[in-house]
């Protein structure tokens, strides 16, 4: 199908990107690699006014170690996430899930905040980024503010980002030698995940967190409290679904995805643990 009229301005660096969506309201949006918000266009589910094109902020794209915690900037793209040599020693997790995202074409053009703005519950790195304890960084005409993934995602599609807010970093702790699993399910290799697991462990800490168990990306807290309680891997894995509300769709029934849920969180911390 064919969008409706728009009109289009690109952007030169975040201060000018964050201008020119304070001129033009809320029916303006961003656009990097295009790959999410593009087909909701074409679809006619989204209708902006017009596209403000932040493709070209060059000073948005890096990926550093800040001590505590690798810093990613919002239009890093997947291929630079997944092959870089910073997250592969510091969080190697979500270097491994960027290489998961979609095909080579999706992963050289799609951007890890573009991913992560859209909030789309099926996405591999916003889940990822959830079960990291990530933080993300926000920028608006009022200056900046950072937003615990956990109190991120609010709905489906939607975030805690304002209108005229954007997101500029992304500020993932290191991992300091946790073992580690991704886990997804789907058809095809470049299909969106049937249910999707990304998961850590380290002593007697944790982090689980689903991809497509409902309307928003899902931190599964039970696992990790049983995990914390000494309960066994096969036990916590049981309640994997505590936290979720599984949709039904042309792929799966909601038993099915709890069944999937379960079974690959239980696989995943078993990675985890040897």
């Amino acid at each position: 199908m064919i969008p409706a009229a728009f009109d289009y301005v690109r952007a030169g660096s975040a201060a000018e990107a964050i201008s020119l969506i304070g001129q033009h309201g809320d029916e303006a949006k961003f656009l990097a690699g295009g790959h999410s918000l593009l087909p909701l266009m074409k679809l006619r589910l989204a209708a902006p006014s017009v596209l403000v094109d932040i493709g070209r902020v060059s000073d948005l794209s890096y990926i550093k170690d800040a001590g505590d915690h690798i810093a990613i900037g919002a239009l890093t793209r997947h291929m630079d996430v997944e092959t870089s040599a910073v997250l592969q020693e510091h969080v190697p997790l979500l270097a491994h899930a960027a290489g998961h995202v979609g095909d080579p074409q999706v992963r050289h053009r799609g951007t890890i905040g573009g991913s992560i703005a859209h909030a789309d519950p099926a996405s591999d790195l916003p889940a990822t980024t959830l079960a990291l304890g990530a933080t993300y960084i926000a920028q608006g005409p009022n200056g900046t503010r950072e937003i615990a993934a956990a109190d991120f995602y609010q709905g489906f599609l939607e975030s805690a980002l304002a209108a005229d807010e954007m997101l500029t970093e992304i500020r993932v702790p290191k991992m300091q030698g946790a073992g580690w699993s991704f886990q997804k399910f789907n058809r095809r290799a470049q299909d969106w995940a049937i249910v999707g697991v990304a998961a850590w462990r380290r002593n007697g800490d944790s982090g689980v967190a689903l991809v497509n168990m409902g309307s928003t990306p899902i931190l599964a807290t039970s696992v990790s409290g049983a995990l914390a309680q000494g309960a066994s891997v096969s036990d916590a894995a049981q309640l994997a679904a505590e936290e979720a509300e599984p949709q039904s769709d042309l792929n799966a029934s909601p038993e099915y995805r709890v069944h999937l849920a379960k079974v690959l969180v239980r696989r995943a911390l078993e990675a985890a643990s040897a």
